[in-house]
């Protein structure tokens, strides 16, 4: 199946390399209006409906109409002079209000896209007062857009009404402040925007500069990142396209991980190619190219698959999760990496054939055999000295995993110390009021057997509410139009994204609900915190099972391909210590010396597939390249020194471009400690795991790595050794 992909691709480049062109450019043109509608802003969402806070946003929804769309903005209107608001001030802030409230927000729109492309996000926000400071500082306005906060129709919106906003307030000698979700994201994007460019432009550099620097070639260095591309804008039109079929929902953070996992894996592919075709056409210069290319291809891609496959199957098991975000990331990855197989397979080897030997110009290094360099002294060293290279890097790795202790998971912001606009504004707030009062905690109560509630009948409940240590304000009792649902809002002193308001929401709080719930109702907490405290749970459940699973299919894998039972075991200890040495490095950073409340909750998950499965990626090349130099004959150490040789250009050279794939990921907000992690991972993985732990064993254990079925050495090699092989030396006739 792999030698018929790769044989046609060779055989008839431009009608692969047509096909694929097409297919970029008409998915490049979807994606925006396809992501707009897969992707939702919510993280409660993602709850699956057993647990309390899920229950209680679908009580909002269906009991008091909270469009689960829609997003609040606090708004603080003050005195420019900082005097109290008298009666006149409280007026003009009405009157304010109300025409913004009549004010249709037109979505900005960027004059190079056309208007069929981007979803309309125009709307007129719904307005309505909040809360008066005690000391008459400052008046909160309540306003609702609609739309994910991640979109960008939406984010336009947002700055549209914002500066209307200011102006009109300002006109009546009053300053303006924007707080909640939506307006902390628009100003961690605006203060990150410049940081973002800068970020893609030097991973464009990189790459193109590592490749010009390896293959000394104009073409070798651009088409890395056009393949790519255009492999990439299928794949991620194929995610997004899968899950309006299937009716899934992806997180807003979704479409850009994947981007940045296929831009690593994908040039990760390609140079794994191109070094390969590289080294055909130095040993075979009679070869025609695309022979060369068809052979190679067919070669290589057994290992990219298996490769690949990897990957998949370790996201694949997040299936199995209960939490929504993370079951709807699995399969999202999965099929963003199977596209980029399908292209890894076919386009890649029609670009290499229809090259041919242009591909490396105006490098002259096909006219000549390299001789010994870097590598090879590299891969000489590793296995004449294959115990102390083990030992230094598995006392590295531990050394960093020894950052495990203490460990805590943050379900928050990851405390993010940006000082933005947004932050400001809420600490504004929470001098004269409970920080949690632009984000409550609610109570929702429903009548059972039809039965009606009456505010006097949940006095009992409101006031236990107001004796629980850590809730500052409760607010009167709301009712909806049949009376059969009620909701209390207690505004919190702690921050609602803080550790403590989950501790307060889950702990306190529902055991107050519990033991004050009136009889013949049901009772649900809800709200930021709640959802957050649910989703610790949701995760921690997760982690135990998609573990061992994800662990179980990547060593039946690699137990198929390498058809050896000790290789996978070595393999697979290599990698979980790559990953307890990257957590421990993360741990360290952050919890301890940052002094951040703990890792990002999602980090050991992603991290563990990504490192593994990635990480497993490179293993799979250096033990390829190892069980094919050991059917030579010779030593076995000898073997292991070729295949390092042979192996590590690509192998760093991959390295470097993913692990600047995933640093990029440190100038969106939100994604610094993932892409600390994930950038250390690979580095650990490529750098320490592949060329130095793994060499270092198959030098000391031998052919024996191979056990119980040895590759025995045939003779004379395969038809690329012999010609890489040196001429006998004559015989001697011994004289006396």
């Amino acid at each position: 199946m792999i030698r018929a992909l790769t044989g046609y691709s060779t055989r008839h480049p431009w009608k692969v390399i047509a096909l694929w062109a097409v297919l970029g450019v008409v998915m490049s043109a979807l994606i925006p209006t396809l992501i707009g509608r897969v992707t939702q802003h919510r993280t409660g969402d993602f709850l699956p409906r057993s647990y309390d806070s899920a229950a209680a946003l679908r009580i909002a929804e269906e009991q008091f109409g909270v469009n689960p769309d829609a997003t609040t903005v606090t708004v603080l209107v003050a005195r420019s002079d900082g005097k109290a608001l008298g009666a006149a001030d409280h007026k003009r802030v009405e009157a304010g209000a109300a025409k913004l409230g009549r004010h249709r927000v037109i979505m900005p729109r960027e004059d190079d896209m056309p208007r069929f492309l981007v979803p309309d996000r125009s709307q007129t926000p719904r307005i309505a007062p909040s809360m008066t400071a005690p000391d008459r500082s400052f008046e909160l306005l309540s306003v609702q857009l609609t739309g994910n906060p991640a979109d960008q129709g939406v984010q336009g919106v947002y700055r549209a009404f914002r500066d209307a906003a200011r102006t009109q307030f300002s006109e009546a000698g009053m300053r303006t402040g924007f707080t909640g979700s939506l307006a902390d994201t628009v100003d961690t994007t605006d203060a990150h925007e410049t940081a973002a460019k800068v970020g893609g432009a030097l991973l464009t550099a990189l790459i193109i500069l590592l490749n010009v620097l390896v293959f000394r070639s104009v073409l070798a260095a651009l088409l890395p990142l056009l393949a790519v591309a255009m492999i990439g804008s299928v794949a991620a039109g194929t995610v997004a396209g899968a899950a309006l079929l299937t009716g899934r929902k992806l997180d807003a953070s979704t479409p850009g991980l994947i981007n940045v996992v296929l831009l690593g894996i994908g040039i990760d592919y390609l140079l794994f190619l191109l070094f390969r075709f590289r080294e055909q056409l130095r040993a075979r210069p009679e070869q025609s190219a695309r022979e060369a290319a068809e052979e190679v291809s067919g070669r290589v891609g057994t290992a990219i698959t298996s490769a690949a496959l990897t990957i998949v199957a370790a996201f694949a098991t997040l299936g199995l999760a209960t939490f929504g975000q993370f079951r709807s990331l699995g399969p999202a990855i999965a099929v963003a990496v199977l596209v980029m197989l399908l292209g890894s397979l076919t386009l890649l080897p029609a670009l290499l054939a229809a090259a041919g030997r242009k591909m490396f110009w105006p490098s002259r290094t096909l006219r000549h055999k390299p001789g010994e360099g870097r590598a090879a002294r590299f891969g000489t060293l590793v296995t004449r000295r294959p115990l102390t290279m083990l030992t230094a890097s598995v006392a590295l790795l531990a050394a960093l995993a020894a950052g495990l202790t203490g460990i805590r998971m943050d379900y928050g912001r990851g405390g993010s110390d940006d000082a933005t606009p947004a932050a400001s504004t809420a600490t504004e707030i929470s001098r004269t009021l409970p920080a949690g009062v632009s984000d409550p905690t609610s109570v929702f109560v429903t009548a059972k057997d039809g039965d009606t509630l009456t505010t006097g009948r949940l006095d009992g409940l409101s006031r236990a509410l107001t004796r629980v240590h850590g809730v500052g304000k409760v607010a009167p009792t709301a009712l909806n139009k049949d009376h059969r649902a009620a909701r209390i809002d207690l505004y919190p002193t702690a921050d609602p994204q803080s550790q403590q308001a989950r501790d307060l929401a889950s702990g306190p709080i529902r055991a107050a609900v519990t033991q004050h719930t009136p009889a013949g109702t049901t009772t649900h907490v809800g709200g930021t915190a709640a959802i957050h405290a649910d989703i610790s749970t949701a995760v921690d459940h997760d982690l135990k099972t998609v573990f061992p699973v994800a662990a179980a299919l990547i060593a039946l894998i690699l137990l198929l391909l390498l058809r050896s039972l000790l290789a996978p075991v070595v393999l697979m200890l290599s990698v979980g210590l790559g990953f307890a040495a990257t957590l421990g490095a993360a741990t360290l950073l952050f919890q301890h010396a940052l002094g951040r409340p703990g890792v990002d909750f999602t980090l050991p998950l992603v991290l563990f597939l990504f490192v593994v499965a990635l990480g497993t990626d490179y293993n799979i090349l250096i033990s390829d390249r190892i069980r094919e130099e050991m059917r030579r004959p010779g030593p076995a150490r000898a073997a292991v020194a070729r295949a390092v040789r042979h192996t590590t250009p690509a192998i760093a050279t991959a390295g470097l471009v993913l692990a600047g794939s995933f640093a990029t990921l440190a100038t969106t907000p939100g994604n610094e400690q993932i892409a600390f992690a994930m950038t250390l991972g690979i580095m650990l993985s490529a750098l320490v795991l592949s060329l130095v732990l793994v060499p270092a064993l198959a030098a000391l254990l031998g052919r024996s790595i191979w056990w119980p079925v040895r590759p025995r050495p045939t003779k004379g090699g395969h038809p690329q050794h012999r010609a890489n092989a040196p001429a006998p030396e004559p015989h001697r006739v011994k004289t006396c």
